[in-house]
C-alpha cells in the first residue's frame, strides 16, 4: 500500500514535515499548505525549494490538494468571477502537478445544499431545486481542462460540500461522463456526517474504477447536535471499519495512495503530537 500523509497536518514547515515522514518511513507526500501558502499560490522560487526538499528526502508527491470550488454557492455560473478565480487556481495546481511529477489534483464540489432529491411531497417542499443540476455545469470546465492537460482530478467527499458521500461522488462522475478523468477522493470520516457507512456501503459504490485517492482519520459525528469531534485513530466511529476497508483495498488491488490526515490533537493544539499518537495505528492497519 502507498502510505503517506498530508504534510501540513504535521507542520507547514515543509522541511520539518518531510523529516518527520522520514522518521516514520512514509513515502507519499500530499501537498496542501507549504509554509504560509496554499498549493497553487507558491511562486517559482518556493516551488523550486519544495522540489529540492522532495528530492533530498526521496519522496513522491501523491496529490496537489487545493480547495478548488470549496464554498462556491450553487447559484454560481461557469464564467462568473468566482468560478473564474477557482479555475485559475486549478490551472496553477495542474501546472504544479506537472512540475512535481504528480498524477492527481484535488477539487471540491461547492457549498452543500442538504436535500437534493425527494419524493411523495418532498420534491415540492424540501428539495433544493436545481442545486444538483447546477453542479455538473460548474465542474465540466475543470474536466475539459484536465483532459487537455492529461491530468486526473479527484473530488473529495467533504464536509459542507455537495459531494459528501461515495454515492454523490459516483453520481457526479456519471452525470459528467467523466470516469477516468474524475475520480473520488474518499474521506470516510467526512462521510460519517452524511451517515454513509464506510464499509461495505461506501466502498462498494466506488468499485470498478471510481476510487482515486484515500484520506484516513477517525471522528465522532453528532449530526443532530451539529458537533464533530476528531478522535485518536481507532477510538472513533470508524474503529471497526478500518480493517475491512484495508482488506478490501488490498483484495481489489487499489493502486492509489492513502494519506493519513493529521487533524487530531489531544486538546492542546499540537497536531504533530497527535500525528505521532495515531500514525502507528494507521501503518499497522494499512501497510
Amino acid at each position: 500500500m502507498k502510505l503517506g500523509v498530508i504534510t501540513d497536518g504535521i507542520s507547514r514547515d515543509f522541511a520539518h514535515a518531510l523529516s518527520v515522514m522520514d522518521e516514520f518511513d512514509l513515502q507519499y507526500a500530499e501537498l496542501q499548505f507549504l509554509w504560509d501558502k496554499e498549493v497553487g499560490d507558491l511562486d517559482s522560487g518556493e516551488r523550486k525549494r519544495a522540489l529540492e526538499l522532495i528530492s533530498k528526502h526521496g519522496k513522491t508527491v501523491s496529490c496537489i490538494s487545493r480547495h478548488v470550488f470549496a464554498g462556491m454557492p450553487m447559484t454560481t455560473k461557469a464564467g462568473d468571477p468566482l468560478h473564474t478565480k477557482h479555475m485559475d487556481g486549478l490551472k496553477r495546481c495542474i501546472d504544479m502537478a506537472h512540475e512535481f511529477d504528480c498524477p492527481l489534483v484535488r477539487i471540491m464540489s461547492g457549498k452543500k445544499e442538504m436535500i437534493l432529491w425527494g419524493s411523495h411531497g418532498a420534491e415540492k417542499w424540501n428539495v433544493a431545486k436545481g442545486a444538483w443540476d447546477a453542479l455538473p455545469q460548474l465542474i465540466a470546465p475543470a474536466i475539459e481542462l484536465a483532459k487537455a492537460e492529461n491530468i486526473t482530478l479527484a473530488v473529495e467527499t467533504g464536509n459542507g460540500t455537495m459531494v459528501n458521500s461515495c454515492y454523490t461522488g459516483r453520481k457526479l462522475i456519471d452525470d459528467l461522463d467523466a470516469k477516468g478523468i474524475l475520480k473520488i477522493m474518499w474521506d470516510p470520516a467526512n462521510n460519517c456526517w452524511a451517515h454513509e457507512t464506510a464499509y461495505p456501503d461506501g466502498y462498494e459504490v466506488m468499485r470498478d474504477g471510481y476510487l482515486g485517492h484515500v484520506h484516513i482519520k477517525d471522528v465522532y459525528a453528532d449530526t443532530p447536535k451539529a458537533h464533530l469531534e476528531v478522535r485518536e485513530m481507532g477510538k472513533g466511529q470508524l474503529a471497526d471499519q478500518f480493517a475491512p476497508m484495508a482488506d478490501a483495498l488490498r483484495r481489489d488491488g487499489y493502486g492509489g495512495a492513502i494519506s493519513y490526515e493529521s487533524v487530531y490533537h489531544h486538546g492542546d493544539g499540537d497536531f504533530e503530537k497527535g500525528f505521532r499518537t495515531c500514525i502507528g495505528t494507521f501503518k499497522q492497519l494499512f501497510a
